[in-house]
């Protein structure tokens, strides 16, 4: 037997606490290595396929800062080939904000099956609306009757989205010109820009609806679901898509976005739900009816007025979403979107607390919540599970609602709306 392997029984032997919290450390260190190893790569896999996807279902985190491209992030990932180095200059311009960090947590809870989907794309494309100006869209998604219609529009609504801002152009001269100009400047010019942007939005909606009733049919064998069954499922939509000036949100459902702004929590989206005076009289005037069983109901069934899907519920549920915008301020702390799982069993302003003390936070320790993350250390010398504080803030969210007994899916996402220039972000790169 050779000295290494001495060595090697002899510290597996040994029961000390120092050596067990060594070795759960390597344990840790050595499955993060290898579930964020691309295939390819060489390292070892920790986890079995079928043991991969029943913990993709059970829970999924997701975080990011300004100081990765998600390019490089997202090509890797699922090719597992070299990626070309990414010039910070050409991917920022002067004017230009870098992109935002954020945290999100989506777990199945205490409900059987996980319906929720998170949809992020950081940078998604620089249309003509907004100057050539990169554009970062979130999403969120709770289905019901299964999750085909939430992962539909996790895979296909920022696609639809970037689509139609792509017919969309700019016919006044200082709206497309990549200069300093703002819309808010000239309040004829931001009205014709709403517009333009409830035209997209609308549109986009409406395409994924389609796409929700016709295709998803024939493909309801990748679920091993009967075809039937897409008549009854649909799935809520809360997105929001973030520009240099604006945050532009679009609800379809119950899900919710919620600013906080100085220390107070601001909705962005008011819920669909049956009994809402002007939903109730939508609702009767397509020809439908509110049954309270179990709380609101449209027609028995359906909790809330609209949604997309719901083959059978057409018209009587819509899927015209209602549209915000919201010139961002200095003061802007934080933006959160989140499934009803979540804001059944928090407030508004409980969320937005306890997401600002975890920004905060970071930023009282002299630590720009924008700069790269970097391992958190805890007492023992363990690296903690949340790389920045935006995850540490959707994690804390999830927890919080799983403690006051949710029962739903629960599905978070936490963006940091503080500024950073563009000369700040090539500095760090």
């Amino acid at each position: 037997m050779t000295e290494f392997r001495k060595r090697m029984l002899d510290d597996e032997n040994n029961d000390s606490p120092e050596k067990c919290r060594e070795r759960r450390h390597r344990r840790i260190r050595m499955r993060k290595l290898a579930e964020t190893s691309p295939p390819g790569s060489g390292l070892p896999a920790s986890r079995s396929g079928n043991d991969n996807q029943t913990e993709s279902k059970r829970i999924s985190t997701v975080s990011e800062t300004s100081a990765i491209p998600p390019a490089a992030i997202s090509t890797t990932a699922s090719s597992g080939e070299n990626v070309e180095p990414v010039d910070p200059e050409a991917t920022l311009r002067e004017g230009d904000s870098a992109e935002p960090v954020y945290g999100a947590m989506s777990v199945s809870g205490r409900a059987r099956e996980m319906e929720d989907a998170i949809s992020i794309r950081t940078s998604l494309c620089r249309p003509e609306i907004n100057r050539r100006r990169p554009l970062h869209f979130f999403g969120v998604y709770d289905g019901h009757g299964g999750p085909q219609v939430a992962e539909l529009c996790r895979d296909k609504l920022h696609v639809l989205f970037e689509e139609e801002l792509k017919r969309v152009s700019c016919t006044t001269e200082n709206e497309g010109a990549d200069s300093g100009y703002s819309i808010a400047e000239e309040p004829e010019l931001e009205a014709e820009w709403e517009e333009r942007w409830r035209r997209v939005v609308a549109r986009s909606f409406q395409r994924m609806d389609e796409v929700a009733i016709t295709t998803w049919g024939s493909l309801g064998y990748r679920w091993g679901c009967h075809p039937m069954e897409e008549a009854l499922c649909g799935s809520t939509a809360v997105v929001a898509v973030l520009t240099s000036e604006y945050i532009v949100v679009a609800n379809c459902g119950d899900s919710r976005a919620v600013l906080c702004r100085g220390g107070r929590a601001i909705p962005l989206s008011c819920d669909h739900k049956p009994d809402r005076q002007d939903e109730l009289a939508r609702i009767e005037a397509a020809g439908g009816r509110v049954i309270f069983l179990n709380g609101a109901r449209v027609e028995g069934i359906l909790a809330m007025s609209r949604a997309l899907g719901d083959k059978y519920l057409k018209p009587v549920v819509t899927s015209e979403p209602e549209i915000t915008f919201t010139k961002k301020e200095p003061e802007d702390e934080c933006l959160i979107l989140a499934s009803d799982g979540l804001w059944d069993v928090l407030s508004n302003d409980l969320a937005c607390e306890v997401a600002s003390k975890c920004l905060g936070e970071e930023n009282n320790r002299g630590h720009k919540s924008t700069e790269k993350a970097r391992p958190q250390i805890d007492d023992d010398g363990a690296e903690a599970l949340y790389p920045s504080r935006s995850v540490l803030a959707a994690a804390l969210l999830t927890r919080l609602a799983l403690a006051r007994k949710s029962s739903d899916n629960i599905s978070v996402i936490v963006i940091d709306l503080k500024e950073v220039s563009a000369e700040s972000y090539i500095d760090r790169c």
